[in-house]
């Protein structure tokens, strides 16, 4: 096991607090005040992302164990401790998840005008327990953190959301929570059986395989919700629906995020044997996600519901690359390969972060404007809006695959690695190329091109400076991450391969 680096100031514990301190500052505003709530948050938002670039220039790009760790007593009795650690998949996911919030909250500036400070509240309270998520080094905080995030969401669905906002948060909560559940289960198993809530300490205990198999689908059935893969995926259509833009963008571009997150926390390096058993499983409901899902979001009449039907086989592509590299390692020892799987997994992750939250950031521009979200109500925008249409057809590319662009680099290196397990699974999974060009140009084209046959259409103005920051800074991110690539996948390439490892390492 690498060894910790221990940070002399708890950076982790900053951009962890501030932004849940900045929540409750703005609470205490009230509602009477809602331009010193905006301007509060977003003073907040843009210090939790200057204090997270300390996570990027102070890394050890060599080191692949846990940097900048924290470690304190909690609650002594059960040796439960405030434990934090970030390594470069940590650090990547923190980086998106700080962008992100500053960004929605920037979009958010004008839309919002009820409870202004309870809405951005929510957003900064969920942007501290997310990250909370991608930091904790002990199990039962990573747990609290897990379910606290059920909070915010829940009551940005409710409170801001559509029409049927009950039904779709209601149904958010109960998915998410009940799943979590079998989690929990599991880490008490685990820390009966050795004692510690550490997930160093449960990463080394021997597992026989029928505990490694009962564990594994506790952490399946937790974190598959969370993705969400094929068939527990129906909440997320609703909740994006019935969302504000701005819980439509953090549920797509950072909270399906931890789905994959905790398979590579927990269910790879704490159960290898029954994740390789079962890794066949994990594989056909990700191509079911990939082709299916995809042909369902074809028929789509909602721009949102198409959209989120299309981060579900986007994210199809996360599960595929994870877990291509249990039977990569485990039945052909091709390390190589397993690596380039689950390096192809993270970037898809960081990459439909800026594509999705690109993409609801579209139709909340729209939404705006027209106030519907039913695509036969658009069609011509870019004879009024053209700055906007570019943004629109640059982020629908991206979203095919185009080369040049973050959407085609992780796709192509998850079909890659699948390749060389067997062709008919990277046959399988290039399908997206297709069906993901058809549904997002589809919409591309009833929306942006053509004569304007909505009258209403014709009174729409193009972007404000507001959109443009929002949109420039997820284009930018799109750009990056697909002409350059290299600095993300050095970032965690040490981390991945420590994986990897762990994947070759039996426990039987």
């Amino acid at each position: 096991m690498p060894e910790m680096t221990y940070s002399a100031f708890p950076l982790l514990s900053l951009v962890i607090w501030l932004p849940i301190i900045g929540g409750v500052a703005c609470l205490l505003l009230g509602n009477a005040r809602p331009r010193a709530a905006r301007w509060t948050a977003l003073a907040f938002a843009a210090a939790t992302l200057v204090a997270s670039v300390p996570l990027f220039t102070a890394f050890d790009f060599g080191h692949a164990g846990m940097q900048f760790v924290e470690d304190l007593a909690w609650v002594p009795a059960y040796d439960i401790r405030y434990h934090l650690g970030a390594d470069g998949i940590s650090v990547a996911l923190i980086g998106l998840t700080t962008l992100t919030t500053l960004l929605v909250l920037v979009g958010a500036w004008t839309p919002i005008q009820s409870r202004v400070n309870q809405y951005v509240a929510s957003m900064l309270l969920l942007e501290g327990v997310m990250i909370g998520v991608f930091a904790a080094r002990d199990a039962m905080l990573f747990y609290v953190f897990f379910e606290a995030m059920l909070i915010p969401m829940f009551i940005l669905i409710g409170v801001w959301g559509g029409p049927r906002r009950v039904y779709a948060s209601l149904k958010f909560f109960l998915y998410t929570f009940l799943g979590s559940v079998f989690m929990l289960v599991g880490l008490v198993y685990l820390y009966l059986k050795g004692g510690s809530w550490q997930l160093d300490d449960m990463y080394l205990l021997p597992l026989t395989m029928r505990e490694q198999t009962w564990l594994f689908f506790a952490f399946l059935i937790s974190f598959a919700v969370k993705v969400p893969m094929f068939p527990v995926h129906t909440w997320l259509p609703d909740a994006h629906v019935e969302a504000p833009t701005g819980g439509s963008v953090i549920l797509a571009a950072i909270m399906l995020k931890i789905g994959g997150y905790g398979f590579l926390r927990f269910s790879l390096p704490i159960t290898p044997d029954a994740g390789h058993e079962f890794a066949w499983l994990i594989i056909a409901l990700s191509l079911v996600a990939i082709i299916y899902i995809s042909l369902v979001a074809l028929v789509q009449s909602d721009m949102k519901k198409l959209i989120a039907y299309s981060s579900i086989a986007h994210m199809g592509f996360v599960t595929l690359g994870i877990f291509i590299a249990f039977a990569l390692v485990r039945e052909f020892g091709n390390m190589d390969a397993a690596r380039l799987g689950l390096q192809g997994a993270m970037v898809q992750m960081i990459s439909h972060g800026f594509i999705s939250g690109a993409m609801f950031s579209c139709v909340g521009v729209l939404y705006d404007r027209l106030h519907t979200r039913n695509i036969s109500d658009y069609g011509g925008v870019a004879n009024v809006m053209p700055w906007f249409a570019a943004f629109w057809i640059f982020f629908s590319m991206a979203n095919s695959g185009l080369p040049g662009t973050s959407g085609f680099v992780g796709e192509f290196m998850v079909i890659l690695a699948s390749f060389q397990q067997h062709p008919l699974i990277a046959f399988a999974a290039a399908t997206t190329l297709i069906t993901g060009a058809a549904y997002t140009l589809w919409l591309a084209k009833r929306i942006i091109w053509g004569d304007i046959t909505n009258p209403k259409v014709a009174t729409m103005q193009d972007m404000d400076k507001r959109e443009w920051i929002v949109l420039g800074t997820f284009a930018a991110g799109v750009l990056l991450v697909g002409l350059w690539p290299r600095p993300l996948t050095d970032l965690m390439e040490p981390s991945i391969a420590q994986l990897a490892g762990q994947l070759a390492a039996s426990k039987l």
